[in-house]
């Protein structure tokens, strides 16, 4: 299923459009196919890409960790996705004229809660439990629910919202094989230079919150492809959480999403020939996850198109479109 991809993807890293690339399918009965091209890095020296690489997955992190998380605390009873964050957070007891404390964990699942894309929140304090405090006790600019706008900010407290159910970091929660929040630099792919930093990032987190916050709900997993691979099969093998966990993930809650997931729509990430029933997301470093739930197959594009600087016309936009249809039309031409 990926001949027709694997030239898209050649095509981009021979080009210089892209540093490297790990491409892979999978279906739900486990079977897949994988390919990695390219360089890990650039600078400060050339280094290639190996398949058992960890990318940093970015905003993957939210529908590969933090939904299912979140998930399993409505499965255990700890919590119900239309709770109030004012049941979770008595800190927000102070905050009688901002909505947020009455804003669901559907809402911030969603993206419509009306709560800002992002803030420099790195740039706060230095220490992540002061930071945590100040970003749940700051005076927020709340608009209406609703409507969709993608926020960070939505993830980072529903990933306090599982460290203070469970009682623990986010780094201290288990991980399946391919997944973790501290890999090692020299397996890992090199992101940005980093100008707060003063680095070339291998290893660390590129999003400066997630890094400030030391974890986070929003970015910070790292992953390799097997890994992602493993974990788009779980969903379609149906291991991953309950049926009944998974029907909610996957049923639409607006017209554009799931729970976290994207819908397939007009100019979806994974292309227009997969079918209606296809989850996707996509992170800032140039990572993609789709899973087709009507045809039971799922794939992968990560990239490190950040690399050296996101400053490049990397055209990962128009490639994720490309590559989604080709794998499409080879699983249509290969089905009786």
């Amino acid at each position: 299923m990926l001949a027709d991809a694997i030239q898209l993807v050649r095509s981009a890293v021979e080009s210089g459009q892209i540093p490297g690339a790990a491409l892979g399918v999978v279906r739900a009965e486990g079977e897949g196919e994988a390919w990695v091209y390219g360089r890990a890095q650039l600078e400060p020296e050339p280094v290639p890409l190996e398949a058992a690489m960890a990318f940093d997955l970015a905003s993957l992190t939210k529908v590969l960790f933090t939904v299912p998380e979140v998930l399993r605390l409505v499965e255990d009873g700890l919590a119900d996705l239309d709770d109030p964050l004012a049941r979770f957070f008595p800190e927000m007891a102070w905050m009688q004229e901002s909505p947020l404390p009455r804003r669901t964990l559907r809402q911030l699942l969603t993206h419509t809660a009306g709560l800002p894309a992002w803030a420099p929140m790195y740039t706060w304090n230095a220490r992540p439990e002061l930071l945590k405090q100040q970003i749940l006790q700051h005076r927020w600019e709340v608009g209406e629910p609703g409507a969709t706008v993608y926020s960070d900010l939505g993830y980072i407290l529903l990933g306090f919202l599982l460290e203070r159910l469970r009682g623990r970091p986010l780094t201290g929660f288990a991980l399946p094989a391919g997944l973790t929040w501290k890999p090692e630099a020299g397996s890992s792919v090199a992101t940005e230079r980093c100008p707060w930093r003063g680095r070339v990032l291998r290893g660390e987190v590129h999003d400066e919150n997630a890094f400030a916050l030391g974890g986070a709900g929003h970015a910070g997993l790292f992953g390799t492809l097997a890994g992602v691979l493993a974990r788009a099969q779980a969903v379609l093998g149906g291991t991953l959480l309950s049926h009944a966990a998974l029907e909610e993930m996957a049923r639409p809650q607006t017209p554009e999403r799931a729970l976290g997931w994207v819908l397939r729509q007009p100019g979806f990430s994974g292309g227009s020939l997969c079918s209606p029933r296809t989850l996707g997301h996509t992170g800032f470093t140039g990572t993609g996850v789709w899973i087709d739930l009507e045809r039971g197959y799922a794939w992968a594009l990560l990239t490190n198109r950040v690399h050296p600087s996101r400053h490049r016309e990397s055209g990962v936009v128009e490639l994720r479109r490309a590559v989604g249809n080709a794998i499409a039309a080879e699983w249509r031409a290969s089905t009786p």
